[in-house]
């Protein structure tokens, strides 16, 4: 892992001797639409459909509590389905109203891909013909319209509400989520957390980052501490795969990258190199990624993307530049460990919901719809197991290499005698 890492580093960094390049470079040899959009703006992001209507599809998750649609875009080459196998990942931004970066990146990042595509980059068109993306740019729109680059820190964070969407995912259990979702006073969890977590239920998906601003770090979960302890490092089954993942996106970002960038307030995170768990840099009791990883099958990342939370529109290109090449490389992560189908053995159809366990690992995931499964592993061997209700566990020996490309372990399932005299297969013959 360390000799891959170093070679990302190498690759992506600027001239180290020129320590002020990318916050010199006048701008980006990119011509996208580099300004700050607010919610009429930001639906003209049609114009990106129409100019790639084969990868592209726009879809609505909810609207906010004043009634803006939550906008997702999805690059594809098969816009609209889940297809077997290929994962499914997402960007989030825009959760604090008020940290603009994240959604000028993600409706950049649309207009990239698209017209990349189209040239026949063949990064980007292997990235879209093999992963099913989802762009959301701005989960609180209310919030955004309340901020301004002369703002105050806080001012347009929370939504309409007041409510801080980054502490109002459900309790870390089922039983606590359950109660919420019945209580009398549905305000506590607020619409727009309500159809983020519905966007994760429908679909499966396997990797996330989700896009702030006002500090140069890349944070993983857990983001709650045991007990709520104010600062306490709190490492979940998969700590060293969400090490990598901070780790790739910290290392290749020009400005994260560079060991004599100025620290934004007052902490240094140059001595994690850029990367944190969460819990350790302050809880977050209720965070979306901690919920994610917890709930659904979904790895997901926090990246605080520049110290200016609001930058100046003169600023949008440098910022491109910066983020680019660690937009890009994330996502690519998601091709990283193990997929495959888990099949019933006399049918050949795929079994929702089976389990995948993998030894040593204290984690497990479940099957999608058709059967299919994606587990994101670091390189080695791995002895993998899955089983189902009404079904005879399986077991594999999976390896998973050092390049970006999953290793497909497949798995047929036996029904148990029981389960096959009381539910015995059809057949017209």
């Amino acid at each position: 892992m360390l000799v891959i890492l170093s070679n990302l580093m190498l690759y992506f960094l600027v001239d180290p001797s020129d320590i002020y390049a990318s916050e010199r470079d006048p701008g980006s040899k990119d011509a996208l639409d580099f300004r700050h959009h607010n919610y009429k703006e930001m639906r003209k992001v049609r114009s990106v459909t129409e100019e790639c209507p084969d990868i592209t599809h726009i879809y609505t998750i909810g609207k906010s509590y004043m009634g803006f649609k939550l906008y997702v875009m999805e690059i594809s080459d098969n816009p609209g389905k889940h297809e077997l196998g290929e994962p499914e990942f997402r960007y989030v931004a825009g959760m604090h109203g008020n940290e603009a970066l994240g959604r000028e990146l993600v409706l950049n990042l649309m207009q990239y891909l698209c017209r990349e595509y189209k040239k026949g980059n063949q990064r980007v068109v292997r990235l879209v013909t093999e992963t099913r993306i989802h762009l959301l740019p701005s989960m609180n729109p209310d919030g955004y319209e309340a901020g301004s680059e002369l703002a105050g820190w806080a001012e347009g964070r929370y939504s309409f509400e007041g409510i801080d969407m980054n502490h109002n995912f459900p309790d870390l259990n089922n039983i606590m989520w359950d109660a919420q979702e019945k209580a009398e006073d549905p305000s506590k969890v607020a619409p727009e957390t309500r159809a983020v977590i519905s966007w994760m239920q429908d679909i499966p998906f396997v990797l996330s980052a989700n896009l702030h601003g006002g500090e140069l770090v890349v944070t993983y979960p857990f983001d709650c501490t045991r007990d709520w302890a104010p600062q306490e490092d709190t490492p979940t089954a998969d700590d060293a795969f969400f090490r990598w993942l901070a780790a790739v996106y910290a290392s290749t970002n020009l400005v994260m990258a560079n060991p004599d960038r100025r620290i934004c307030h007052y902490e240094d995170f140059q001595s994690h190199n850029n990367i944190i768990n969460g819990g350790a840099w302050h809880t977050v009791p209720g965070s979306m990624n901690d919920f994610s990883y917890l709930h659904t099958n979904c790895f997901e990342v926090t990246v605080e993307l520049s110290c200016d939370k609001f930058p100046h529109a003169s600023e949008l290109p440098i910022e491109w530049e910066n983020n680019k090449e660690s937009l890009l490389v994330y996502m690519e992560q998601v091709h990283r460990g193990i997929k495959g189908v888990v099949r019933d053995k006399l049918t050949k159809q795929g079994i929702a919901d089976a389990i995948i366990k993998v030894e040593d690992h204290n984690h497990d995931i479940r099957s999608a719809a058709d059967g299919d499964y994606w587990r994101l592993l670091n390189p080695g061997e791995y002895k993998v197991v899955v089983w189902a209700v009404g079904y005879f566990p399986s077991m594999r020996r999976c390896h998973v290499g050092s390049e970006p490309h999953p290793t497909v372990c497949d798995f047929t399932l036996t029904k148990t005698e029981r389960e096959r005299k009381q539910k015995p297969v059809w057949s017209p013959l």
